[in-house]
Order: structure tokens, then sequence, then C-alpha cells
């Protein structure tokens, strides 16, 4: 089935394109959740009204993207946690932390947005990457400090 994307979709296409998919996709997720539409000639017609439509909304969400991106570029964040023998920690310092941490600095992100390959167990400087939305990354400093 042809359908025509109203918002991007990882893997599949950006807003505005025309993407084949499966029936059952496109049935069940895509057009129920208003992610897309089907492709016919009244829609197709339609599209380039909306395409600029379309743009513009996925512009503005990039801009609102990067802002939020340069805002974290230069972030440190301190994280103090209980240390055992040799600099390791009790625990780890998992995603989670790192989003609560977040919060208090008035940034609001999910835990899946926090790259962590793995909890952080030692004490240190480490660099982040935090996936913002399509192609948009930024890198925070995360410092662990023994808790007093």
């Amino acid at each position: 089935m042809e359908v025509i994307l109203r918002e991007a979709i990882p893997n599949l296409g950006q807003a505005g394109d025309i993407v084949k998919v499966a029936d059952g996709y496109a049935r069940n997720y895509l057009l129920p959740k208003g992610k897309a539409i089907i492709a016919n000639r009244k829609n197709l017609a339609a599209l380039e009204k909306e395409r600029q439509i379309i743009l513009a909304k996925a512009e503005r969400e990039r801009q609102k993207l990067a802002s939020v991106a340069e805002r974290l570029e230069g972030l440190v964040l301190t994280i103090a946690q209980r240390v055992a023998e040799e600099n390791r920690l009790y625990g780890s310092v998992s995603a989670q932390e790192i989003v609560n941490a977040l919060k208090e600095h008035g940034i609001e992100i999910s835990r899946r947005q926090v790259m962590l390959r793995e909890p952080i167990k030692h004490l240190g400087e480490f660099e982040v990457p935090i996936k913002l939305g399509g192609a948009t990354m930024a890198n925070i400093k995360v410092v662990v400090v023994a808790q007093e």
C-alpha cells in the first residue's frame, strides 16, 4: 500500500514522502495514529498544499530541537554517589538518574533519549550523548563524584 507520511518516521521516511508499506502496518498503525494518509489522486493533490504546512512545522521542530541541543552542549552534570573501594560505586549511574539531574536544570527528556551504552560504575568524567530527535544529537558531560 502506498501512503503519504504526515510526519517523519525513523527508517521509513520524512514528512511528505510517498512510501510503500505493508497493508497491515498502514491499516493498524500509520493511518489510525494519523501518521500517514492513503496515497490516492485526491490526497496527492492535497499533498502539494499541505507540503508547505508540513515543511514549516518540521522546520519549527528542528529549530526547537537545535535550541535544546545548544543548551545541552555546554552542560556539566555533577552526580554524587556512594563509593566503595578503588573508586568504584556501590550502585551505578543510570540513564534515569541523568534524566532526573537534567530535570533539575529545567530540561525535560525521556530516559530513552539518553544514549548511555552501559551504566556508569566509576568516579570520573563521562561524555554522554543525548538523541533529541531526527538527526539532532547533543553531548553532555557527567561528572560522578563521591558522596560526602
